[in-house]
């Protein structure tokens, strides 16, 4: 017999749904009711507010651009990533590839250790399985509709490693 009962568990469901909520609405991020098409697939990402005086953004996370580069694929070029069906949900970042972390001491400068301390949580989902895009663009509807035409890609390489001899 089961130590947990149906509706316990769907209560328990219900509150773990509900958190998560709570969480995202904390964060100021909210599911984006837009779909885009890839040639991979349909992908829905987040809609997060900055602040009060800036517009929001759409953020797709963790988006596959390539097949993860392990097995028979490691030290080979990237190849065309795998089709999915159904909607993908792009709302948390993939893992960064493997590096080195730095060492947090009081001897570097204020404001690296502060950024180090802000930037470290981000980099501890490390895997080879890491060929995954960030696209940050502008919630569709609002302002600067001249704009609507053009696109603008901002591929951030970002990676602290450091090679001691």
């Amino acid at each position: 017999m089961s130590r947990w009962s149906s509706s316990s568990s769907m209560i328990l469901a219900s509150m773990i749904l509900v958190v998560e909520l709570m969480l995202a609405a904390l964060a100021g991020a909210e599911l984006s009711s837009r779909i885009v098409r890839t040639k991979y697939g349909e992908l829905s990402g987040v809609i997060v507010t900055l602040d009060r005086y800036l517009e929001g953004v759409e953020v797709f996370r963790g988006v596959p651009y390539a097949s993860p580069p392990i097995g028979s694929l490691r030290f080979m070029p990237p190849v065309s990533g795998a089709l999915w069906h159904g909607v993908k949900v792009a709302d948390k970042f993939g893992p960064v590839c493997p590096q080195k972390l730095p060492e947090l001491t009081d001897k570097m400068p204020k404001g690296r250790l502060e950024y180090l301390r802000r930037l470290l949580p981000y980099l501890r989902n490390q895997s080879e399985d890491c060929l995954y895009l960030n696209i940050y663009a502008p919630v569709q509807g609002e302002s600067f509709q001249f704009l609507r035409n053009i696109y603008h890609v901002i591929i951030k390489r970002s990676g602290l490693s450091s090679m001691r001899t």
